[in-house]
């Protein structure tokens, strides 16, 4: 039973710990409830102003209109500085979400961090 707490979940011991601050890892129901302690999250680490961050949302299994919304203020506040956002382990459930708001044109998804992560040194260095 969910009880309307933001779970983090503890990323791979392979991840240096400079990818890890550049990471959240989210768990379980983003909702209304849930939301402001993400949207806390996230902007303690844009302020930062990372070249990159990706929300690994691999462990989530609802996402609803204020998780979207957080999403997009994240990506925007990030993009205005020039960084990457990037959103990793979509799960076909919350998949779904994205593909009917058409979101999934507008936020670069990724299979799972390290892929998301690897891309985006990528383009860094072909850019």
């Amino acid at each position: 039973m969910f009880d309307g707490t933001m779970r983090v979940t503890p990323l791979p011991e392979s991840m240096s710990r400079k990818q890890q601050t550049n990471v959240l890892p989210l768990n379980g129901e983003i909702d209304l409830h849930v939301s402001p302690d993400v949207a806390d999250s996230l902007r303690t680490m844009i302020e930062k102003k990372p070249n990159q961050i990706v929300v690994d949302l691999t462990k989530v299994t609802y996402l609803d209109s204020s998780g979207l919304a957080v999403l997009i203020e994240g990506m925007q506040n990030v993009q205005k500085y020039g960084g990457r956002f990037g959103l990793a382990g979509v799960q076909d459930d919350v998949k779904h979400v994205f593909d009917i708001a058409r979101l999934d044109q507008v936020f670069e998804i990724y299979p799972d961090v390290d892929a998301a992560l690897a891309a985006t040194k990528t383009t860094a260095i072909s850019e």
